[in-house]
């Protein structure tokens, strides 16, 4: 009931402002290479949608300056990857990401040197991000078989994205519309005991269509840390997930030029919580609802636009049962007894919005966008306390852009961005992008300009009398930043080409937001603008080689060097350096097919007990995936996947937290696992 009330509501609201938006056609500034196969990562892959400027405009910043690497649902079939998370893991240049424990839980991620905070996320261009938390993820519960595909912009992104996209973006699309039935299900099973099942279907008839897609995980899990790492009292000793995810889309064309489509997406998970000590159960329950909808309209190649309204229901319930009282580590009740701590305490967010975007050409040579951008959001949390406060921005954008009309081989753009919200300081930012074609196999880009972050409910509005106070009042982390590639092709023909682009990047970070200062009287740490900033800068080689018609390969090294003001340490977090390497062999009409990724992570620090309290290393580590597939029939309807995740059984740690000892009381480091080898099978029917 609730998702067909989010439904009216989106369409209603989009009707209310009658506002529309038209399609947009891209193609790769630089020449083409020959299409990889499916499962080869692509340094920049254009996709022709013909449906929405919204859905256009990743590949439309591709032409001006912006790197676009999209990875496509055949990619995350043929690797296996049951998350979103594992499989930018492996597939995405430059990208540095890490579950925690496996599948289904919180990542630390690391574009171009960034913290986990500087990347924006979305799903259909609305913005999933947690606005309770920075460094909390929203990839614990996002499946990857609903996924048509994923599209990684590089670099500042604040101009059309707003908040948070200091680093890049990375837009998450759902399966699309199709004029004829067409759909799948999936079935699949792995070592750790885990089951998959998922399936869509699209269909059109007349001026409708619509997609259904479902999508179910389940796991007990892998053990969460080192069996030298849990205490006694902590029993529980794996962490489970269970995830549902269902959707539905529809649109409606009233005329060629004039289309409405609607997305209403609910996701209920449960995914553990995983503790070292006295923990003996400890879950989060998920109930999540995205819903939006969007009029486009199209009336010419001189003028486009859209308005879309979203909302973004975000509720978990945290519960914990603790064992019994340890001589240092206070828990209600007697030895050996269980308690509960937490019973379905309550953490979450709303967030909606509305925006709208216009694209017109008013002389020859130049063409315009312009657009508003309006987010509200609410959220508490009754377990880390932070108070119900309601907040609102107000943004205004736009953006000139030349055409190759006025310079030939050239793409050239430049814009600004104000916001304005509720709590805290305005931004203004601002972006100059473009691409120059040097011949036909060798080009130049560069992005360059400001971005933003805004604080998040916990900076502002924390009160927790134990532990943090935030402040209203805080400034918006401000940041500079500029790329410059250059790339091109090399041996250029119907089999086999070589496709290369080498980046150099630098960004500043001002008004850094941390919890650094501190109330004696209350015992609070408190959220403050430190002085200083930070600097990150690296550059990023990247490869893609066409050797025949069936086999392709990838090759990406990439070194960030990221440095907070006065320091000479790398930011916690962010590895110094990492190569993603790829092989792939898909010969055409074949009934078989295989690949490998291959994912090198350099040294890695952090301090778990706190600034100043500790740097320890961990990462360092190689891991290695294969995946193969054959056909069952001579039409390919039927297909079996097999994968095969870390390779060698590497044990190794993907993040850093604390513990307490029970005898002695004494802290110490709790270190996150990798996913050990794990196999994995899935039988998937297709049809069409």
């Amino acid at each position: 009931m609730r998702m067909a009330v989010a439904v009216v509501l989106a369409c209603g609201l989009v009707t209310a402002f009658a506002a529309p938006a038209g399609a947009q056609t891209s193609s790769q500034a630089a020449p083409p290479a020959a299409s990889p196969p499916a499962s080869a990562p692509q340094l920049e892959e254009v996709l022709v949608t013909g449906q929405s400027l919204e859905d256009d405009l990743p590949q439309q910043l591709s032409q001006y300056g912006t790197r676009v690497t999209t990875v496509t649902s055949g990619q995350i079939e043929s690797g296996g990857y049951i998350d979103v998370a594992s499989a930018l893991e492996s597939l995405t240049p430059g990208l540095y990401i890490t579950s925690g424990n496996g599948p289904f839980d919180y990542v630390q991620v690391s574009l171009q040197g960034s913290r986990t905070e500087d990347v924006l996320w979305l799903v259909d261009g609305v913005r999933i991000n947690n606005r309770l938390y920075a460094g909390t993820t929203p990839l614990d519960t996002i499946p990857a078989s609903m996924i048509d595909h994923i599209e990684v912009l590089d670099g500042g992104q604040a101009l059309f994205y707003g908040t948070q996209a200091m680093a890049g973006a990375v837009n998450i699309v759902t399966r699309p519309f199709t004029d004829h039935p067409q759909g799948a299900w999936s079935v699949g099973l792995d070592s750790n005991d885990g089951k998959h099942m998922d399936g869509y279907f699209s269909d059109g008839l007349d001026q409708n269509d619509f997609v259904l897609y479902a999508t179910h995980d389940e796991s007990p899990g892998i053990q969460p840390f080192p069996t030298a790492d849990f205490q006694p009292s902590g029993t529980e000793r794996h962490r489970p997930y269970d995830v549902t995810t269902l959707g539905l889309k529809y649109g409606y064309n009233f005329a060629d030029d004039l289309a409405l489509s609607a997305l209403v997406q609910h996701t209920n998970a449960t995914v553990g919580f995983a503790e070292p000590m006295l923990t003996a159960l400890a879950y989060n329950q998920r109930d999540e609802t995205l819903a939006s909808s969007r009029l486009d309209y199209d009336p010419s190649d001189a003028f486009k636009l859209y308005v879309k309204d979203y909302y973004h229901w975000w509720y978990s319930y945290y519960t914990e049962y603790d064992n019994g009282s340890t001589p240092y580590v206070y828990t209600p009740g007697a030895p050996g007894e269980i308690t509960v701590v937490n019973s379905d305490d309550f953490w979450g967010f709303k967030d909606y919005g509305v925006n709208l975007l216009t694209q017109f050409d008013l002389n020859r040579g130049f063409e315009y966008l312009a657009g508003y951008d309006f987010q509200g959001y609410t959220g508490r949390d009754a377990v880390l306390v932070i108070q119900q406060e309601t907040e609102h921005v107000n943004a205004f954008f736009g953006q000139i852009r030349t055409t190759p009309d006025l310079i030939p081989d050239a793409h050239l753009a430049a814009g600004l961005r104000y916001n304005v919200p509720s709590f805290g300081q305005s931004a203004l930012v601002w972006n100059g992008s473009g691409q120059y074609d040097i011949s036909k196999s060798l080009y130049v880009r560069t992005t360059f300009g400001t971005t933003f972050r805004l604080p998040t409910d916990e900076e502002l509005f924390a009160n927790d009398p134990d532990d943090e106070r935030g402040d209203p009042d805080l400034k918006p982390e401000t940041s500079t930043s500029a790329n410059l590639a250059v790339g091109g092709s090399l041996i250029p023909s119907d089999d086999s080409s070589l496709k290369w682009e080498v980046t150099g990047f630098y960004r500043r970070i001002r008004n850094l937001i941390e919890c650094g200062g501190f109330d004696a009287a209350t015992d609070q740490c408190l959220f403050e603008n430190v002085p200083g900033d930070v600097r990150v800068m690296g550059e990023e080689l990247t490869l893609e080689a066409s050797i025949s018609a069936a086999l392709s390969a990838t090759l990406d090294a990439t070194n960030n060097h990221s440095r907070e003001s006065g320091s000479n340490l790398q930011f916690d977090q962010v590895p110094a350096n990492q190569v993603k390497a790829g092989l792939d062999y898909h010969p055409a009409g074949a009934w078989y097919g295989a690949g490998f990724t291959l994912v090198r992570v350099g040294n890695l620090d952090d301090e778990p007990f706190g600034p100043g309290a500790g740097r320890f290393g961990y990462g360092n580590y190689t891991n290695v995936d294969l995946n193969g597939h054959i056909f069952l029939d001579q039409r390919h309807h039927q297909r079996i996947d097999i994968h095969v995740d870390n390779v060698f059984n590497h044990v190794y740690y993907t993040a850093l937290g604390t513990g307490v000892n029970d005898t002695t009381g004494a802290d110490y480091v709790v270190h996150d696992l990798a996913m050990p080898r794990t196999f994995q099978v899935n039988y998937t029917y297709h049809f069409q």
